[in-house]
Parts: structure tokens; C-alpha cells; sequence
């Protein structure tokens, strides 16, 4: 299975992008989901004092129990859910996380169930660990919302799980609390992908755990704080499956870093003006953005209420848009990321982030306005 990975498309873009700024050559980046801000002041010192003090060492395999216990207590102040420090596996970064949920969860040949256009990886995470994924299909017309009846066509005796993504990648939409319900009463494992809990600007994202206990939530520090660097995750799991995830943590990863650790924890005690400061930021790019796309003739079918992106329908330009995204590359120096990476429903559209300085985006459009001027000639 793992023959049928295939590639991240938005690294390829980024690594080009990259190539061609080693020629000397000016790229405005709206391609990759990294916050472009640098960490809070706190994280700062916290890995300052880690290194100084010499908590340089193996933690506990699961984490540091600090920090777990900060993680259980931001979902009791921010969801309402309780559930114990024990739940919790701090992984270096989402991605072994969610390689472990999976792995515990998954034999060769079992099922899970992921949505079309979705997060690029997941699909390939279940390749990975020898399952099948199922796809379901979510339409433009419908605002990508999730049709609950297709997902029931979907499941079979060898569904073993369900990814959900709110705020989304590449939609940055939240799904209805209602579905979040229903999804919940389905019966199955739900696998949900919370990492951009923190980044909303109309609404606010609800958890999983407020719905069921038969959840594995997926979260870290990359994007809400802006720590991607110091690659720090963590999984919330029921209690069954932890003994079983401990000893694979301590087989495959150890521990997660000792001072990234610190850091965490640091972040979330102190870091809260600095998070609202880059929300209100990421606010305003998604005001432009939305408005100078729509300008420019992309079709904007659901504006974004989290996260940093916008999924735009650009057939009026180009039915392949993978092709399209690199002569937007290497002609108008600007990196977007084609809407295939994210499933066969995707193609057509295009993933703008606004990841970047207000600056720098309106730079990115204007490059693209003139671009657009001249293929339409």
C-alpha cells in the first residue's frame, strides 16, 4: 500500500518555489500552512531556561505529566470536556500522532473513511499503515459540507474509522455542530483533526469529546502558537488504546523533545495576547484575500471562518490546475498550491494561504493580476 502514497503536492511547489529564490528570483509564498509570525516571548524563555537548566533529557513517554495536565485543563476551559492527563500522548508534532491512532485502530485491509477535497496526507497516512481510504465526496454547491447520508453509504464492516478536520484544511469552514452529532452517533472511531482550534474568526470550533468518548483528537502547537519549528503534538485517546500507545511511543519515538515540552506549556499559560494579536492579523488577511480573489474572478463558494486559507474555484482559468499552480510559479512568481493535492474534487480550484504579511499578499495579488491580464489576452 504504501507504493500508492503519493506526493504532497504543496512541498513541490514550496521546493521549487525555493529553487527559484536560489536564482535570485522574488517568490511571494501563498502556498504552504505556516504562520509566518515567530513564536510568543514566553516559548522564547521557556526553551531558553530548559536549555540553561538542563532539561535536556528523555521525558516520560507519554510527555511531561506538566504538560498533559495543562492540555486536559485548556479542553475543560475551552470545551467543557474532562478527561485525564493519562489520555494523553505528547508526540513530536501531529504527524506521529496521527500515525499511531491509525495504527492502533487499523489492520491490513480495514477502512477509514476520509472526506473529498481534504487534508492532503491523511489518505496516505492510511496507505501507510496498510488500510484502505474511502473517499466522500463534498461539493462546492453544498458550501464542502458534510452530507451525512453519503457517509453512511460509506460504512461497511471493515470501516474501522472517520476523519474530521474543523476548522478545515483546505476550507478553513467549521462543520455544523449538529453534524459533528451525528457523525458521533455513527458508532465508529471518529479521528478529529483539531489543529487549527484557536485560529477562528466567526463562530467558534467545537470538539469531538463534547459529542462522544469514542474519539482520538489530533492537536498541537504548530499553528495556534506558531511553534512548527519546535514540533510539538499530542493525541487525546480513550483510555483502552493507551497502554497500547505508550509502548509503541517508547518503541518508535521515545519521547517527544524535552524543551519543546517546556515550551508548551509555557504557551498555553502565557501566551494568550499574543494568539489574539496574530488572530486579529490573520483576520484582516482573510478579509483582503477573500475580497481581491473574488475581484480577480475566482468563484469563493464558502469564505473561511478559521484557519488561514481560501479554496478558490479557478475553472474560469484553467480546468487543470495543477499545471496552472506552477505557471502561476514561474510566471507571476507567486505559490499557490493546486486543489488536487487535496483529493479529485479539488481539481479546479486553487489554495491561497494567508500565512504571510498583508504586504506580501497584496504584492502576490498584484502579480497575479497582471498574470491573469495577460493569458486572458
Amino acid at each position: 500500500m504504501i507504493q500508492e502514497m503519493t506526493p504532497f503536492i504543496v512541498m513541490e511547489v514550496l521546493e521549487k518555489a525555493q529553487a527559484m529564490e536560489s536564482q535570485g528570483i522574488s517568490i511571494i509564498h501563498m502556498e504552504v500552512g505556516e504562520p509566518d509570525f515567530d513564536v510568543p516571548q514566553c516559548v522564547k524563555e521557556a526553551v531558553c531556561q530548559a536549555v540553561h537548566e538542563g532539561q535536556t533529557h528523555y521525558t516520560h513517554s507519554l510527555g511531561d505529566p506538566e504538560l498533559r495536565a495543562e492540555i486536559s485543563a485548556l479542553y475543560k476551559k475551552e470545551y467543557g470536556v474532562s478527561f485525564s492527563p493519562e489520555q494523553i500522548v505528547v508526540s513530536s508534532g501531529s504527524s506521529p500522532a496521527i500515525l499511531m491512532a491509525l495504527r492502533v485502530l487499523c489492520e491490513p485491509g480495514d477502512e477509514v473513511l476520509v472526506f473529498n477535497p481534504g487534508y492532503a496526507c491523511y489518505s496516505n497516512f492510511v496507505l501507510a499503515v496498510n488500510a484502505v481510504p474511502v473517499k466522500i465526496d463534498l461539493d462546492p454547491e453544498n458550501g464542502f459540507q458534510i452530507d451525512i447520508e453519503k457517509v453512511k453509504a460509506k460504512i461497511t464492516p471493515k470501516t474501522k474509522a472517520i476523519f474530521i478536520n474543523s476548522p478545515s484544511n483546505p476550507f478553513g469552514t467549521l462543520i455544523d455542530p449538529e453534524i459533528m452529532k451525528e457523525i458521533a452517533a455513527l458508532g465508529i472511531p471518529v479521528l478529529s483533526d483539531e489543529i487549527y482550534h484557536g485560529l477562528v474568526y466567526e463562530g467558534r470550533p467545537h470538539s469531538i469529546l463534547e459529542y462522544t468518548d469514542n474519539a482520538f483528537v489530533l492537536n498541537g502547537f504548530s499553528k495556534r502558537y506558531a511553534m512548527t519549528g519546535l514540533r510539538l503534538g499530542y493525541l487525546v485517546a480513550p483510555m483502552k488504546y493507551m497502554r497500547t500507545l505508550q509502548i509503541m511511543q517508547q518503541n518508535l519515538f521515545i519521547c517527544a523533545p524535552s524543551d519543546a515540552q517546556k515550551a508548551g506549556i509555557a504557551a498555553i499559560r502565557h501566551s494568550q495576547k499574543e494568539q489574539e494579536e496574530m488572530n486579529r492579523i490573520y483576520n484582516s488577511r482573510r478579509e483582503y484575500l477573500v475580497k481581491a480573489l473574488q475581484e480577480l474572478g475566482f468563484k469563493i463558494w464558502v469564505e473561511p471562518k478559521g484557519a488561514f486559507y481560501v479554496f478558490a474555484d479557478a475553472r474560469m482559468y484553467a480546468s487543470d490546475t495543477y499545471k496552472f499552480a506552477f505557471d502561476i510559479l514561474e510566471n507571476a512568481h507567486v505559490g499557490v498550491t493546486p486543489g488536487i493535492d487535496f483529493g479529485s474534487q479539488g481539481q479546479g480550484f486553487l489554495r491561497f494561504s494567508y500565512a504571510n504579511s498583508l504586504d506580501n499578499i497584496k504584492e502576490g495579488i498584484r502579480r497575479l493580476a497582471e498574470y491573469l491580464k495577460k493569458i486572458r489576452k
